[in-house]
């Protein structure tokens, strides 16, 4: 599973347990509390009507005293109220009046009076002048049958003469309870869609940094150019800035180690040819021999000398130092590389010419494109015979611009095409021998470098077509 997916549920199942209990919490809180609202205003009517109950009850007027008259008008009409959206038509209470022995000397519904109700919870403990109330189903098997009994006492002095008790069904309640529960599911849903949403742009953004590090380890593995992406967190930036540690002390040291493979295996020939011609010079040989031996030392010198300033430019390059990216005429930049190897094309009796297209500047590393673009000529320059043409030809694409170097030489032989752009492998030129190699090396890192590519191939009528690629920058 992948650690988003993970990281989602983790958080889904924190937020539905989190919402869990504070439902199961306010949901159990709500009935009792409005349970015991209710108990506080049966408290307060009890109180209040317990006078005139007691008046009546004194006078022996309690089946058509001021009490049972008041209460004999009070459902007359409907009350239509309308309360958070219930409608209340009619009052529910029920009353009935005690005398000290307990029994039922008036009762506003008529059906019990006449009854002991000395034993009811709400009767027995207010004539003994405690507090006294009970809930009572009215139907055994039905937990919604609850009624609320309030009982209030009717006092003489210190004398308990009886007690009046207030009734309400508690079926009465369920609208608001309902009304309550239906907004704090409604309320829990909004906060679980709200906590899930904010968990779900977590995820996306932990995804999204992720990402940008894969991607990032993907383009160093296929040997890219990357840099470290920003990733806007201090966990996720430390990680990359140790990947980026590893990954450059990695190449570094892979990169010395082919190095100085290289170099060791370049410089055993110059190095060999120069050892040979000093000890042939030791025995002193003619002026004409010494002379030739000396040119070859030169010769081998200079040889040296090139490899190891190329080693060192290209070594700068693939070091990743960064490019110095400045708006660039392609068109332009192309012509200056032509014309600096003018000189060198008529002393060869090769003739240059450019086919440039316009285009919008480019932000490129001019110093380096021009140093590519300059060994792709000086390479087709090596090759091509007295009397040939070469063309450099550039324009601009929906994406990029390319170059192409195009001569008239004898081609790529088959074998050497798979090879034709490791460092240091070279084919003899035909009035020289073998160059540094490193040529068409630099040439494809700078295109890599700057996102683009180069490629080298032989063409059907004869002649190589060089093709250097870079982005729009």
């Amino acid at each position: 599973m992948r650690i988003g997916l993970q990281l989602l549920c983790g958080l889904v199942l924190i937020f539905a347990l989190a919402a869990w209990f504070v439902l199961e919490i306010f949901v159990e809180e709500i009935k009792p509390g409005v349970r015991s609202a209710t108990e506080d205003t049966l408290v307060d009517m009890a109180q209040m009507l317990a006078p005139l109950a007691l008046d009546d009850l004194q006078e022996g007027k309690m089946a058509d005293g001021r009490l049972a008259s008041a209460f004999a008008r009070l459902n007359q009409s409907p009350i239509n109220a309308l309360i958070d959206g219930h409608l209340k038509q009619q009052t529910e209470y029920r009353i009935y009046v005690v005398d000290r022995w307990g029994k039922v000397v008036y009762d506003s519904d008529g059906m019990d009076l006449g009854k002991d109700y000395s034993r009811w919870n709400d009767v027995y403990r207010t004539l003994r002048g405690e507090y006294g109330a009970r809930s009572t189903r009215s139907d055994p098997d039905d937990p919604a049958s609850s009624v609320m009994h309030v009982a209030a006492p009717l006092r003489e002095g210190d004398d308990i003469l009886g007690s009046l008790t207030v009734a309400k069904p508690n079926r009465t309640l369920l609208p608001m309870i309902e009304r309550s529960e239906h907004q704090l599911l409604q309320g829990a849903a909004l906060l679980l869609f709200i906590s899930l949403l904010i968990g779900a742009l977590l995820v996306w953004w932990l995804n999204r940094a992720i990402g940008k590090l894969v991607h990032y380890a993907d383009a160093v593995s296929h040997n890219q150019p990357a840099s470290l992406p920003p990733l806007y967190s201090p966990e996720l930036d430390r990680l990359g800035r140790s990947l980026e540690t590893m990954r450059r002390q990695l190449d570094g040291k892979a990169y010395i180690e082919a190095y100085v493979h290289s170099l060791t295996h370049e410089l055993k020939s110059p190095l060999a040819a120069i050892r040979g011609a000093g000890e042939l010079l030791v025995e002193a040989p003619p002026p004409e021999v010494a002379r030739r031996f000396i040119g070859n030392i030169n010769l081998e010198t200079a040889r040296m000398q090139q490899l190891i300033e190329r080693m060192l430019q290209l070594a700068k390059l693939e070091s990743g130092q960064g490019l110095d990216r400045q708006a660039t005429d392609p068109a332009r930049l192309g012509r200056r590389a032509l014309d600096a190897r003018q000189i060198i094309a008529q002393r060869r009796q090769v003739t240059l010419v450019a086919e440039l297209g316009e285009a919008q500047k480019q932000k490129w590393d001019s110093l380096l494109v021009e140093q590519a673009l300059g060994n792709l000529l000086d390479n087709a320059l090596d090759f091509s015979p007295a009397g040939s043409t070469i063309r450099l030809t550039g324009e601009m694409h929906a994406d990029g611009y390319g170059f192409r170097v195009r001569d008239q030489g004898p081609g790529i032989p088959d074998y050497a095409l798979p090879r034709i752009f490791e460092r240091f492998y070279s084919l003899p030129r035909p009035d020289k021998g073998k160059s540094s190699g490193l040529g068409l090396s630099f040439a494809s890192e700078v295109a890599r470098q700057h996102g683009g590519h180069l490629s080298l191939g032989n063409q059907p009528d004869g002649g190589v077509l060089a093709e250097l690629w870079l982005p729009t920058g």
